[in-house]
């Protein structure tokens, strides 16, 4: 009787190529890298209160009155605003505003100084103008980065002026979007020299005048 012949299967052995995926791999990378390095970074300057106990009163006010506004960021969405120093014995100093163009961003830029000048307001012209070059003639960002800190510093084109200093104050009932929205007004009115500064006891009492938490 003849045998049964058993057929035999080959075995394939399964192999998988990652050759195109180390290609894939690189322009991957590449891509990346190259985004990374052409994207600018969004941050914001910011001046923290000083913890130095040696620093007196007198050296944190070195500015003249007149060239300092000091904003208070209230409760329920509400923003005041001393223009100068507040005067803590008379609360009519203190005065309420809104937010946006016709509001606190009107404020500052409309702000006069006792020598007859608009220190905000000839800052954001010159900013202005300064965007407008770079427009026509293509300027490099480090040209014109450079070029604008020497505008929010007061040395414009022409002139040199004395700048605004703002002193931003947000009490303990205030929003952390408001204290942000403060902070966008620096950026759209180009002030350079602003800070968060803490609500003090004489704050707090010239606030309570007015019925502010």
């Amino acid at each position: 009787m003849a045998k049964k012949q058993t057929s035999k299967q080959k075995k394939i052995n399964v192999r998988v190529d990652f050759t195109p995926m180390v290609d894939m791999m690189m322009l991957l990378i590449t891509f990346f890298m190259l985004c990374t390095s052409l994207a600018k970074p969004q941050t914001m300057e910011l001046s923290m209160p000083s913890n130095d106990k040696n620093l007196t009163d007198e050296d944190k006010s070195v500015t003249k009155a007149s060239y300092t506004i000091t904003i208070y960021v209230a409760d329920h969405n509400r923003i005041f605003y001393v223009e100068g120093l507040p005067k803590y014995d008379d609360p009519t100093c203190l005065k309420e505003t809104t937010w946006g163009k016709k509001g606190i961003r009107e404020v500052l830029i409309k702000h006069q100084t006792e020598d007859n000048t608009q220190p905000i307001l000839q800052v954001m012209k010159a900013k202005a103008e300064l965007d407008l070059e770079k427009d026509k003639t293509n300027m490099a960002d480090s040209v014109y980065n450079r070029k604008l800190s020497e505008i929010k510093r007061g040395e414009l084109p022409n002139e040199k002026i004395q700048t605004m200093t703002i002193i931003i104050k947000a009490t303990d009932k205030s929003t952390y979007k408001n204290v942000i929205d403060a902070l966008d007004e620096m950026q759209i009115c180009s002030v350079g020299k602003y800070v968060l500064d803490q609500v003090n006891a004489d704050d707090k009492e010239l606030l309570k005048n007015k019925g502010i938490q």
